[in-house]
């Protein structure tokens, strides 16, 4: 078992917290077994069909689109088998041979004729993200070519249909530039050249990474208003925000607003800095709950580097966001971020997988025509290699405004407005939290009993829970700390019906299962 401290730390407590009780007024459950095993549990195989890195969402003529990076792409008709469309740097790409045949694409970044050239002798194009332009009537895919770990371009392309072909249209961003490269970029248009010598670029002639983005993980989306933005960032200054004009797709760069952290050319920064382990960001508005999400990725992308999907929420667009406890991290040291934002998704087991999830981080996300929320990212496995797959599981808002991501894979389940029988909802289940820390450990479940008299029973911890009559709601408690969620019926990764709980709190996801 590779059970570790957190899980341990939950099973050494012995205290009862006190909640309102739900269901009958019984006692203790008979027979309770802690023991972990998984006989009798069908095991699924691991097959989504394609890889796609930092899967980007979209939904077009009733089908879904993933677009990622490495000039990968990928369609599906139920979230679950994918159908690649292209992948690598193959110059007849049907999505990208326009942008491959088009030096204007990487005349900064990305390829070995750049002015900044990559360090061996392919291209990089990362985490692209496509939206339909409803002004313009056209598939704009936003991307970035890149050359090194700052030194980057966010670009832009047009299509008339979601498969292509994309044409070049322009370059929006640069970043990683030196006093040398700095006139290969447009950043003295909007900033005088002295100003933006002196400001974005170190005395040792080092680009000002530590304060400024590395301009890379573009994704696009509408306001409640009607507005369009674009927020991007990886690592280095941190996750920055920027408003488009919604009849041309590019950049209408701010004011400078130094007590808002707003930059002239850069935009806002929403989060991090100092090089801290944050990117992949993606933001959501969902009506219902009035919140835009912000999601973004923590630690390193490789199998053991710790990553893993974060949320934070704000009321408007350009923030704060902030996470369950009202922060956020600013200027933060690397790796002392750890504790801010809600951790959705890490390292972990659960029965039913052929083998532990590792790194399922970069996600983005969408609300589909009936109203189900989903989170896609890409995993990888507890397999020794750097393997990965497209995942989506669905996420329903709970009671107090926070995103509960469902522990399988989607199937095509339904959250019951009307909520669930006692009988359906009690009894024994295999638990895992996977705390806040970044790092390569797996998490492994548990045993939890939720008793019919309202009680937690476990291997030396106890708690309470409680339903919400007529609905799907609801809470438990154990350990130090109370969780608000969900219950969902669904299939596990090998088609058997379980119920399922999904909840947080104090920025930590539980999620658990009952056979």
């Amino acid at each position: 078992m590779r059970k570790k401290a957190l899980l341990a730390c939950v099973l050494s407590a012995s205290v009862v917290l006190g909640v309102t009780a739900c269901g009958s007024d019984g006692g203790e459950p008979k027979d309770l077994d802690f023991t972990v095993n998984y006989d009798g549990i069908t095991t699924a195989k691991i097959d989504a069909g394609v890889s796609v890195h930092d899967p980007s969402i979209i939904k077009a003529d009733g089908r879904y689109y993933i677009f990622g990076s490495h000039m990968s792409t990928a369609v599906s008709d139920d979230l679950r088998t994918w159908t690649s469309l292209g992948d690598g740097y193959k110059v007849k790409d049907q999505i990208y041979y326009e942008l491959m045949a088009n030096e204007d694409a990487f005349a900064y970044a990305g390829s070995k004729k750049s002015v900044i050239p990559t360090d061996d002798r392919g291209w990089h194009v990362w985490a692209p993200d496509v939206i339909y332009n409803e002004a313009t009537g056209l598939y704009y895919l936003y991307f970035c070519t890149s050359s090194t770990w700052n030194a980057s371009n966010l670009c832009y392309a047009t299509s008339e249909n979601i498969e292509g072909p994309y044409e070049w249209q322009g370059a929006l961003i640069y970043s990683g530039f030196t006093a040398q490269t700095l006139d290969a970029t447009d950043v003295a248009e909007y900033v005088d050249r002295e100003t933006a010598k002196d400001t974005y670029i170190k005395k040792s002639n080092e680009y000002n990474f530590n304060k400024y983005p590395n301009a890379i993980d573009p994704t696009v989306l509408y306001d409640k208003d009607g507005r369009l933005w674009m927020v991007y960032g990886s690592w280095s200054g941190g996750i920055y925000l920027l408003e488009l004009d919604a009849q041309t797709g590019e950049v209408i760069h701010p004011e400078a607003d130094e007590e808002n952290r707003v930059d002239t050319y850069f935009g806002k920064r929403l989060l991090g800095g100092n090089h801290s382990s944050i990117e992949g960001p993606y933001i959501l508005y969902d009506e219902e709950s009035g919140y835009y999400y912000l999601f973004v990725s923590y630690g390193g992308l490789a199998r053991e580097g710790g990553y893993q999907i974060r949320v934070f929420r704000s009321e408007t667009i350009d923030g704060d966001y902030v996470d369950m406890n009202g922060e956020f991290p600013l200027d933060t040291n690397n790796p002392e971020h750890y504790p801010y934002g809600l951790k959705l998704s890490g390292n972990y087991y659960l029965p039913s997988l052929e083998m532990a999830y590792m790194a399922t981080g970069h996600n983005s996300a969408f609300i589909d025509d009936d109203g189900r929320k989903y989170i896609v990212n890409h995993t990888r496995f507890d397999n020794k290699t750097e393997e990965h797959e497209p995942r989506v599981h669905q996420f329903i808002v709970n009671e107090e405004g926070w995103p509960c991501m469902l522990p399988y894979a989607t199937d095509g389940e339904t959250v019951s407005e009307n909520g669930y029988d006692m009988a359906d909802m009690a009894g024994r289940y295999y638990v895992i939290n996977q705390g806040t820390a970044i790092d390569s450990n797996i998490t492994e479940p548990f045993i939890l009993y939720l008793g019919e008299n309202g009680k937690v029973y476990g291997d030396g911890v106890e708690g309470s829970w409680e339903a919400k009559n007529n609905t799907c709601y609801m809470n438990i408690t154990y350990g130090e700390t109370s969780y608000s969620g969900v219950f969902c019926q669904m299939n596990d990764e090998a088609g058997t019906p379980v119920m399922t709980f999904s909840a947080v709190g104090n920025n930590e996801s539980v999620w658990g299962v009952k056979y």
